[in-house]
């Protein structure tokens, strides 16, 4: 589908899950591109699908639809509208990556290697690591079995914290990101610090969403470096 002379990569976005959380990446791709005029931007080709299976109701709830081939079926779909590589913004979905990586022949970002690879560089030290995250994330395994290979731990928020964090999670689907919701979120970086993890990770792109105004924790968005990277390998910083 040529359009223009560049010869910048293309990335697909294999989104939807949840939707603002697609549209969000793609405000982030465009606050982080350097860019003069529309032409400098990155080319985005979205499949913005919120009927993949529900993550939570096949992990969580073990009553449902695996996603993995709907997702397999997207990641085909982008390749041949012309994607030359693939994201999914959501950190759940990636317990589902191996059934897009081998239905396609162009690279997909791992979104959780990529986060655990900036942990590891930009905070050396830490040995305890805060997990801002639906509790698929933790009945999966996705961070912490690769976070244990470098001898640091994932930590939850307490029980009664862990409950209000996942019925945040389903608030901000349903488009509440007002003040309340705000209140909540802070209020559960702040158990996160008080056990003595630093940095929390913001390992739900619908977390993403919520904004912080001087959070109480360092915090390491996946969102933002998911954002970061696919702005990188287009400009060929990678």
């Amino acid at each position: 589908m040529p359009c223009s002379s560049t010869d910048e990569k293309v990335v697909g976005i294999l989104g939807g899950m949840g939707p603002e959380a697609t549209v969000d990446l793609m405000q982030r791709i465009i606050r982080l591109t350097p860019a003069a005029d529309d032409i400098d931007h990155v080319r985005c080709i979205v499949d913005n699908n919120p009927k993949v299976p529900s993550r939570i109701k096949a992990i969580i709830e073990g009553t449902g639809e695996n996603p993995g081939p709907c997702m397999a079926e997207m990641g085909k779909r982008l390749e041949v509208w012309g994607a030359d590589f693939l994201a999914i913004p959501c950190n759940t979905a990636h317990a589902y990556y191996d059934y897009v990586q081998e239905a396609v022949k162009i690279p997909v970002i791992h979104l959780i290697d990529l986060v655990v690879e900036h942990v590891r560089k930009a905070f050396p030290t830490a040995r305890k690591v805060g997990m801002l995250a639906s509790p698929a994330v933790h009945i999966t395994g996705l961070y912490s079995k690769r976070f244990d290979r470098y001898g640091i731990e994932t930590v939850r928020p307490q029980a009664d914290q862990q409950e209000k964090l996942f019925h945040l999670i389903r608030q901000v689907k349903k488009g509440d990101t007002g003040p309340e919701i705000m209140d909540r979120y802070r209020e559960i970086c702040m158990n996160l610090k008080s056990l003595g993890a630093e940095p929390a990770i913001v390992a739900c792109t619908e977390l993403s969403v919520l904004d912080i105004a001087e959070p109480p924790t360092a915090i390491v968005d996946a969102a933002e470096l998911l954002a970061q990277e696919i702005v990188d390998i287009v400009k060929k910083r990678k």
